[in-house]
């Protein structure tokens, strides 16, 4: 901070596979997949081997403070004293920023159990899958941009299991995350005492209003019907501002 100004930045590049993201104690209809991440064929414990219900393979990471260099001891209006430093010096700007991209999701073979008498089991991919996240004309918010076509034995780019069969998981990834977090602060140096003064914060969490889907929370079985793919839950959190005012000796 001796010029005032700190910042940090960092990139992660990461890959997480395991054969079932949940433990097999877990139940069935709980834990990270809601079942999708358990071992189906026990005969055949790495047929499920993928990316794991967590992998997060990009992140971008920064965070800023900034003394804005306005008033005494600054570089401009250096000479500033009196009414004129209690306006315009003792500013600082800081901030944190987030971008991640998406998690995996499985597409489940839904309301049929080729394989195992309790868990349905993952769909087989048979072409390109061409997610992105869209409002629909209807309103709501789905992971494929139209409705998938009915096939002979699945839906789009997804087919049912034939027996014998596990799937394929974490076919899918959803939209990522994205944040923008900052704080506006002024301090005020007592006239009396260099050692007391007054600071004022404004602080915004997600600053543009970003929303961001969590594809954990669409409807991913085969068999659901014209709700196949919607959402019904967001990584982000609206728009929130606080202030604080704070006298300090």
């Amino acid at each position: 901070m001796s010029q005032g100004v700190q910042f940090d930045f960092n990139y992660t590049y990461s890959k997480s596979i395991d054969l079932s993201s949940d433990a097999e104690r877990v139940d069935a209809y709980q834990g990270i997949g809601g079942g999708t991440g358990q071992v189906i064929n026990s005969w055949d414990p790495n047929a499920l081997r993928a990316v794991s219900d967590f992998d997060t393979r990009h992140q971008i990471n920064a965070n800023w403070v900034v003394e804005l260099p306005f008033g005494k001891g600054k570089p401009l209006v250096a000479g500033a004293h009196g009414v004129l430093q209690a306006i315009i010096g003792g500013w600082q700007l800081s901030g944190l920023a987030r971008w991640n991209s998406g998690f995996p999701i499985t597409i489940t073979n839904g309301g049929t159990w080729p394989t195992n008498w309790q868990l349905g089991g993952a769909t087989v991919v048979t072409g390109p899958i061409h997610a992105k996240t869209t409002i629909r004309p209807d309103g709501s918010v789905n992971l494929f941009p139209t409705p998938l076509p009915a096939t002979a034995d699945g839906l789009g780019p997804f087919r049912h299991l034939f027996p014998g069969e596990s799937g394929q998981r974490n076919t899918v990834r959803g939209p990522g995350y994205a944040g923008l977090d900052m704080g506006l602060s002024k301090r005020w140096r007592m006239p009396y005492s260099e050692a007391h003064s007054v600071l004022l914060r404004w602080e915004v969490f997600n600053v543009p209003n970003l929303k961001r889907f969590d594809v954990a929370t669409i409807t991913n079985n085969l068999d659901a019907g014209p709700s196949f793919g919607a959402y019904s839950g967001l990584l982000t959190q609206p728009r929130v501002m606080q202030f604080a005012l704070r006298y300090e000796f």
